[in-house]
């Protein structure tokens, strides 16, 4: 008998059947596209922007290392897709929970308690992940698993809803938010930007209008300094050192309706092409219409506030990392390939706890332990922390892929 700790699996569409390894009634694409993702995540510890300080002007390196990091405010770097692209797809697979949960006799109040109990896990898993390296609980709502759990409620809320129901939601939060900070007032004269743990002249400070959304000077960063220190805390909150905010919640919920989007269609009675061909359409369309956002200073592309541009560009590209998996995987069949990424991400949560915990450190320090201070130099010093954090994502993903044998998934 199966060991299978969850709560909604991801029923299959019509798609055709996958590994035999793999639990019944999953989406095979959908789980490569989130181990892409959280390989991303994972591979952090591949500490690419450690190699390319060690080998300055290697355009190589440094290429990587941009790709492994978060940008200072506005665009992106691909490690700035692992946010969006694992909330896009909460809302990809919920008409199909929802289905499997309303076929198995679930009433709305089950399904309701479900969800919040469901909401409330992943925020104080969040922020326990948070604390790990605190002295006491550090209270912060910024961090993915947290947002997610701010805005799921809604998100099953809006599941019980006509598709025409979802796209206006989207459009009232979006437009909603953005007005909220278009109205809230830039800086005055007086303004303490220390404070606030930036500066005036700072390089990547937006001009004109955008300058709503510039860092820690906004409507989320005014109401974090009222909100967080509501919690007990070491010392105030002033800011956020990365200009991330409790709000961002409010689009995070818009990225979950875009992939209710997406996940409606894949569960409509449409051909694998159809699909396949509206993914790729609205995947440019969303892109092309917040690209034009930004450059018309509409409203910046900007991830650590979560803009509704960013919302929007960032929703297109994961419509076409979607198309990408759905075409290659589930239309092409072809899956050998995938195996690696399908471990991880059919056990999605075991590896963002492994990647973002204890664990992760723990392996690294018994490499040092157990093969000696110098291991790691192997291939010269430069490379000393690629070559330690390679050996320890082959562990972690080990480690995946015994609970993978095992059939041991680990939901929420």
């Amino acid at each position: 008998m199966e060991n299978i700790i969850t709560a909604d699996p991801l029923p299959v569409a019509d798609t055709t059947a996958i590994a035999a390894s793999l639990p019944v009634n999953r989406i095979a694409s959908v789980d490569v596209y989130r181990g892409f993702v959280m390989l991303l995540m994972m591979g952090e510890v591949l500490s690419f922007t450690q190699v390319s300080e060690a080998l300055p002007g290697n355009g190589f390196w440094q290429f990587l290392s941009f790709h492994q990091s978060h940008v200072e405010w506005t665009w992106l770097a691909l490690h700035d897709m692992i946010q969006p692209s694992f909330t896009f797809l909460v809302g990809v697979v919920l008409p199909f929970s929802m289905a499997s949960r309303k076929n198995k006799g679930a009433s709305f109040k089950s399904l309701l308690g479900h969800t919040i109990k469901r909401s409330l896990i992943l925020i104080f898993l969040g922020i326990f992940l948070r604390s790990m390296d605190s002295t006491q609980t550090y209270f912060t709502f910024e961090d993915t698993l947290s947002q997610i759990g701010l805005g799921y409620t809604f998100l099953v809320l809006l599941g019980f809803y006509s598709q025409r129901v979802q796209v206006i939601a989207l459009i009232v939060i979006l437009v909603g938010y953005w007005l909220a900070f278009a109205l809230y007032p830039l800086p005055g004269a007086g303004f303490d930007y220390t404070a606030a743990g930036v500066t005036s002249d700072w390089e990547h400070n937006l001009t004109g209008f955008a300058a709503h959304w510039n860092k820690n000077t906004n409507l989320a960063w005014a109401f974090d300094k009222w909100f967080l220190n509501l919690f007990p805390r070491k010392s105030p909150f002033t800011n956020n050192g990365g200009g991330y905010s409790t709000l961002s919640f409010i689009p995070t919920l818009g990225t979950m309706i875009i992939g209710l989007l997406a996940g409606n269609t894949l569960h409509a009675d449409k051909t694998p092409k159809e699909k396949l061909n509206f993914f790729i359409k609205m995947g440019l369309s969303l892109i092309v219409i917040g690209v034009v956002l930004h450059v018309t200073g509409i409203n910046p592309i900007v991830k650590r506030i979560w803009t509704p541009a960013w919302t929007i560009f960032s929703g297109g590209i994961c419509f076409l990392f979607l198309a990408f998996f759905y075409g290659v995987i589930d239309m092409k069949g072809k899956k050998k390939w995938s195996y690696f990424l399908m471990v991880i991400g059919a056990n999605s949560i075991a590896a963002y706890v492994m990647a973002d915990g204890g664990i992760r450190s723990l392996i690294h320090q018994s490499l040092y332990i157990h093969l000696g201070p110098n291991f790691d130099k192997l291939f010269g010093s430069p490379y000393a922390p690629l070559f330690s954090g390679a050996i320890t994502l082959f562990i972690l993903w080990l480690i995946l892929n015994w609970l993978y044998k095992k059939k041991i998934f680990i939901k929420i």
